[in-house]
């Protein structure tokens, strides 16, 4: 039956049949062959799986990254960023990660962070003399450390998934993406330094004062949305609430960038984007109890315990099959359907749930701009116009780091699990 179930599936994916419908269809026609069980259940399993209280904060978070980025809080977050570093060698490449791991603060999309950061940021580095392909590069991976900093779209998901705390992973994120984001801006530093990139000119205090005081209204966003949830403030679904009516006010009435027409049209998008995350997710969700009716979990648990016997091996298996899953699977189905099935082996090893997400998380955020079939690549494609092979050997520079500092990240856990500690004991 496992067997069928997958072949369903990457058949009429190959026939280009969209995912949601071939999850769907995969599921249904095994069903239907191959057990006992009314094919009806499927559909059943399909609205059970977005019948969750915690999905309820991707609508609010989606929708608050769109407010921000029409509102104009994310190109006051890059002056802020240029301020800060732009002096130093490979300031404004350096300024663009910045800012991506803050924008990625605020609204928790990889796409929409490459999209927010690359249009402003691409020109501004092809002007300044960096390379095409290091400048495509650098803007394509930019956007996946917004899948680990909070408030992550992929970390809710894991979340609703495992039935873990959001909190605790939020915390474990934002250290985790803190380290991840700041590993690649040694790296950018560095290389930069040997190239002899430019330099830009030093902020004087006054132009820095200027810019904290112009971002500061978006800055304020993570803190609100991190301590609130850390002190219980508010539950992660309220705090994406706060944070979306935040960013429309902010938008509307401090920086004055969105009328009414705008605002129509940000929840327009919003409303899109969210029916096509959820039914991912549904879709998802019916063929992971699929597998689970087919004993994948049982069949996985009894290959883990015959093969692997401590946590490292575990987790380098865990690494690379995430890995080449995320070359060509989505993030949200990936997760969605394998999350369940090997929480169950880690934990029998062991392995901190909260431990076990980050590195999933950050598996799939490093298969976001993994060739051929990152969704960043072709993303980023709208802004740099760059064929394949022209921004392949920009990526690859910052593929190797990322699976650095992925490695880092997945043999200490400490990274991870240091700030729940702290913060829930």
């Amino acid at each position: 039956m496992v067997v069928a179930l997958i072949g369903l599936l990457f058949a009429m994916l190959l026939f280009g049949v969209p995912i949601y419908i071939s999850l769907i269809f995969s599921t249904f026609i095994t069903l239907a062959l191959f057990t006992d069980v009314n094919s009806m259940v499927a559909v059943q399993r399909v609205f059970g799986g977005i019948d969750k209280f915690v999905l309820m904060a991707l609508p609010f978070f989606i929708l608050a990254a769109n407010a921000m980025d029409v509102g104009g809080l994310s190109k006051r977050i890059l002056n802020f960023a240029r301020a800060l570093v732009g002096h130093l060698y490979g300031g404004m490449a350096m300024a663009t990660q910045i800012a991506a791991m803050f924008f990625g603060a605020l609204s928790g999309s990889s796409p929409a962070t490459v999209v927010a950061i690359g249009r402003i940021m691409y020109p501004e580095l092809l002007n300044q003399g960096y390379p095409k392909k290091f400048a495509s590069g650098l803007i394509i991976q930019s956007g996946a450390v917004s899948l680990v900093i909070p408030p992550s779209i992929t970390i809710i998901l894991y979340a609703s998934a495992t039935n873990t705390s959001v909190g605790s992973l939020f915390l474990a994120g934002l250290g985790a993406g803190l380290f991840f984001g700041g590993f690649i801006l040694l790296f950018i530093y560095l290389y930069a330094r040997y190239k002899n990139f430019p330099k830009g000119k030093r902020s004087s205090a006054k132009e820095i004062w200027k810019a904290i005081k112009d971002a500061s209204w978006s800055l304020a966003v993570p803190i609100i949305i991190i301590g609130g949830i850390s002190f219980g403030i508010f539950t992660p679904t309220e705090a994406a609430g706060v944070s979306a009516i935040y960013a429309i006010f902010v938008g509307m009435f401090v920086y004055k960038e969105i009328d009414g027409k705008k605002l129509y049209k940000l929840c327009f998008d919003s409303a899109k984007t969210s029916a096509q995350v959820l039914i991912l997710v549904a879709a998802a969700s019916a063929f992971g109890w699929a597998l689970t009716v087919a004993q994948a979990p049982q069949m996985l648990a009894g290959f883990v315990a015959e093969t692997f016997t401590s946590q490292w091996t575990f987790l380098i298996f865990l690494n690379l099959m995430l890995l080449v899953i995320g070359m060509f699977v989505d993030s949200t189905i990936a997760l969605v359907v394998i999350a369940p099935l090997i929480l169950a082996s880690a934990l029998g090893l062991g392995i901190d749930p909260i431990h076990l997400g980050i590195v999933m998380v950050l598996n799939l955020a490093i298969g976001t701009f993994t060739p051929p079939f990152g969704l960043n690549i072709f993303v980023a494609n709208s802004i740099t116009r760059l064929k394949m092979n022209e921004m392949l050997p920009g990526i690859m520079q910052f593929l190797w780091v990322s699976l650095i500092g992925l490695l880092i990240v997945t043999f200490i856990p400490f990274i991870s699990t240091i700030l729940p500690e702290l913060i829930y004991g």
